[in-house]
């Protein structure tokens, strides 16, 4: 076994490890702090793999902007974990065999058939100059480019679903009407009273 396959092994079992412990966990500030193990672990397979920019960007976004905004949300709004997890037994019966299909289906993928070091081509590497943004980028924008506008439009309905479903209107919220308020006059606002001055003796 050679040292950069041992180091992914090692990589390998800490994200297993982080991963179920996302799920398993009870306090979620521990779930989030395991899943920043975890992104960090999978940005150290990517760099095994000479994916410096994916890996830059995995910890760059997700653990420095994804995560924090994730913790701050978690530890403000104080979540009630108890009723969250009362629910988990009635869809036991629908989410086992669904856990089960997921599995079959990794292991078919992953099995020694599939994904053997016969099928698997050589290693290459690159030389000094070689750029794997710019690979990426040529290989995105080229083969998978109506793929990626595909995705773009996805997220772009995603965010105004979202906006949509956070503003409606709730019967208990006061809103503001910018139009009435440019309309006001002073005179509905400001009242000048006239005082008689006093004299102090």
């Amino acid at each position: 076994m050679t040292f950069e396959k041992f180091i992914f092994y090692v990589f390998a079992a800490i994200l297993v490890f982080a991963a179920v412990r996302v799920i398993t966990v009870r306090n979620p500030v521990h779930a989030a702090l395991h899943l920043v193990l975890a992104f960090f672990t999978t940005a150290g397979l990517w760099l095994l793999l000479e994916a410096e920019f994916l890996a830059i960007t995995l910890v760059l976004v997700y653990v420095g902007a994804v995560m924090v905004l994730f913790l701050f949300v978690v530890m403000m709004l104080d979540i009630n974990v108890a009723p969250l997890k009362e629910g988990f037994a009635r869809y036991l019966p629908v989410a086992l065999p669904v856990a089960i299909l997921m599995l079959v289906e990794m292991l078919l993928v992953v099995g020694s058939h599939y994904f053997s070091d016969e099928r698997m081509p050589a290693p290459s590497r690159h030389g000094a100059d070689y750029s794997n943004t710019r690979e990426l980028g040529s290989v995105l924008y080229t083969d998978y480019v109506y793929p990626f506008e595909i995705a773009a439009v996805i997220l772009l309905v995603a965010i105004v679903a979202a906006i949509a479903l956070t503003l409606r209107r709730r019967p208990d919220t006061k809103y503001l009407n910018p139009a009435d308020q440019i309309k006001v006059r002073r005179e509905d606002r400001v009242r000048v009273v006239k005082m008689k001055s006093e004299s102090r003796d």
